[in-house]
């Protein structure tokens, strides 16, 4: 069943069908990437390792998503239901490979503490799920676009809020296959029912009848062809906006946990974590069926990042997370900030493709969409990366104790190191609102209404 093959009337040519739900079954199955945190320890103890070893798994998903959402985003252009193929079987296969390089270095096995299951781990599920991660981000959103014509982000924000609620879903899931199974076959059990969904969401995905995919040099320019039709700056612009945003996504929420315990929500960090994950679903989804009103998307990127400058701003001068136990007022400032910036961290994915194609047009948006998802890859190894070493480096640990459900805990906090993260955080929304404003050119439909408010102002 490939896009060619759509026909008219009925289900195949309801947009629900060929394009929103098999998004979101391929989305809320990628997006389980963003729930290493909640096996990554049991890992690292079960086969022999420090979590910071185990913690570049991740890193490497992250960079590879990016790289091979780049790399193949022609590729994705040309066939999204090979694209869609190619994804089902890389993300499930790769959680597959995941489990069995856990199972082979658990404590009874020869190959316990052993680098080669390091390795294998890094290869399954961050090279292997990575080109599935990049594919299957992609092939559904070009598709979105076209049957959703006058609600575009709406509907790749439908898309891409199914990433971020990913985490949200699967979490509770993930935790009680940890306890009745163990964490090894947790994946083999996850891969088949990922897979499962996955095919499912493949063989619904199909482009609109009606839509001619430009082929060939006569018809469809080359992607430096398309991006130089504005100056290379504006795209340039485009691209280091969405990195920063991602990268002080990344270091604020890598922190998200342990900025909670100083406050003195040890004891609610799960509902505040779940709470933080509604929010980035609901800024991926929010901000861009709120940027469908505004005549140039680029807009809501000024919002974006005015409101997270402003939060980070009175959380510095508050001293909001060194001071923020016992005091109501710092409290409500600090998890306002970590949900301002989660949902800012949302909305900036899922208004990229549709800034793009309202700048470039929809001839090569896969392929262009997939260049700028480089900035995730490099942000993937930037934005947590630079906030630990901060953290590692500034400040003086402290111990705290709270109590669990009903019991006693102690954990080592940081308050000044994840203060100054926000120092860091700080400094890039600035740049990043500077080239929003400066660099960003607005939208031909801006331009135009620009042009037609004056003309109508000067024949009043």
């Amino acid at each position: 069943m490939s896009e060619e093959n759509v026909k008219t009337g009925g289900w195949r040519s309801n947009k629900w069908v060929r394009a929103a739900i098999p998004a979101l079954l391929l989305h809320c199955s990628i997006g389980t990437v963003y729930c290493w945190s909640l096996f990554s320890q049991e890992i690292a103890t079960h086969i022999g390792f420090s979590k910071g070893a185990t913690e570049w798994a991740f890193s490497f998903a992250i960079f590879f998503l990016g790289m091979s959402a780049a790399f193949l985003g022609n590729f994705v252009e040309k066939d999204i239901h090979k694209s869609s193929l190619i994804a089902t079987i890389c993300f499930s296969a790769g959680m597959a490979l995941t489990g069995l390089f856990i199972y082979l270095g658990g404590p009874d096995q020869s190959l316990h503490g052993s680098p080669v299951v390091l390795i294998g781990i890094y290869f399954s599920y961050g090279f292997i799920m990575g080109i599935g991660l990049g594919t299957g981000y992609l092939s559904p959103v070009k598709t979105l676009m076209l049957w959703f014509k006058d609600r575009k982000g709406l509907a790749t924000g439908l898309a891409v809020a199914g990433f971020g609620a990913a985490k949200a879903i699967a979490s509770p899931i993930m935790e009680a296959l940890q306890k009745s199974v163990g964490v090894y076959a947790m994946f083999w059990i996850l891969a088949g029912v990922y897979f499962v969904m996955m095919f499912v969401g493949h063989l619904l995905l199909a482009k609109p009848a009606g839509w001619h995919e430009p082929q060939g040099k006569g018809e469809k320019p080359s992607i430096m062809a398309t991006l130089k039709t504005k100056p290379i700056g504006n795209y340039i612009g485009i691209w280091l906006m969405f990195y920063i945003n991602i990268t002080c996504g990344l270091a604020l929420i890598s922190q998200e946990k342990m900025i909670v315990k100083c406050v003195g929500l040890a004891a609610s960090v799960g509902i505040i974590s779940t709470f933080s994950a509604i929010f980035n679903a609901g800024g991926r989804l929010g901000f861009s069926a709120w940027a469908d009103t505004m005549k140039d998307r680029n807009t809501i990127y000024k919002l974006i990042f005015i409101l997270s400058i402003a939060f980070t701003v009175l959380v510095m001068v508050t001293q909001g997370i060194k001071n923020g136990e016992g005091n109501t007022l710092l409290i409500i400032l600090v998890i306002a900030l970590i949900m301002v910036v989660n949902a800012g961290y949302g909305g900036g994915f899922s208004n990229v493709p549709t800034l793009l194609s309202d700048h470039y047009g929809m001839g090569s948006i896969s392929a262009i969409h997939g260049i700028t998802l480089s900035a995730w890859a490099f942000a993937g190894l930037t934005g947590n990366q630079v906030a630990s070493f901060i953290v590692s480096h500034t400040g003086s640990v402290k111990t705290i104790e709270y109590v669990e459900k009903g019991v006693t805990k102690t954990a080592e906090v940081n308050p000044d190191g994840y203060q100054n993260v926000l120092y860091f955080t700080l400094a890039l929304y600035v740049v990043a609102l500077l080239l929003c404003l400066f660099l960003v050119r607005p939208t031909d439909k801006a331009l135009e209404a620009k042009a037609a408010k004056k003309a109508a102002k000067a024949n009043a």
